[in-house]
């Protein structure tokens, strides 16, 4: 059952990140076809941005949970299979405290920027607390990816790659 919610919530996440891209794409269109009939919409480049990184941010923890992000795996694959267990273990540790730092920098900076009412500088003059929640959320939902795939390891159920599929170049 909590495996069923984690993966509901990485392919939540998932899906608002490709909302996120489609959003880009409706806002560079609406850009260029506002300058090409001089009507003017304020902020479509700031949206656009906006959006970027909210997909960005959003498809860590899917990209993660799918094994997509780049991992050096040179020295893991010459390491026994003990050693090889202290290194990921070690590894997802740190990747655990670097993503709840992260995490918790990327809350804080949406909270302050929601209590001092900052707002863009741009003449769409957008509050910034809004378009810095995907960071948070995202980053959030990164630090959950990775405490799931540290107990994982622990438990001895973690997937790994076969070397075959490390090769692998799309």
């Amino acid at each position: 059952m909590i495996r069923r919610a984690l993966d509901t919530l990485y392919d939540t996440a998932a899906v608002l990140a490709a909302v996120c891209v489609i959003g880009v794409l409706v806002t560079v269109i609406a850009g260029v076809i506002s300058r090409e009939s001089n009507f003017f919409i304020p902020g479509t480049d700031s949206y656009a941005g906006y959006l970027m990184a909210g997909a960005g941010f959003l498809a860590l923890a899917h990209t993660l949970k799918r094994n997509e992000h780049i991992r050096v795996t040179l020295v893991l694959n010459l390491a026994a299979p003990r050693l090889r267990r202290a290194l990921e273990l070690f590894s997802l540790g740190a990747a655990v405290l670097l993503a709840a730092l992260f995490a918790y920098y990327s809350v804080r900076l949406a909270w302050q920027s929601h209590l001092f009412n900052d707002i863009s500088t741009g003449n769409d003059a957008t509050r910034l607390w809004i378009p810095q929640l995907s960071m948070a959320i995202g980053s959030l939902i990164l630090v959950v990816a990775f405490i799931d795939e540290f107990i994982l390891e622990l438990l001895g159920r973690r997937r790994h790659l076969t070397r075959d599929e490390l090769l692998r170049n799309e």
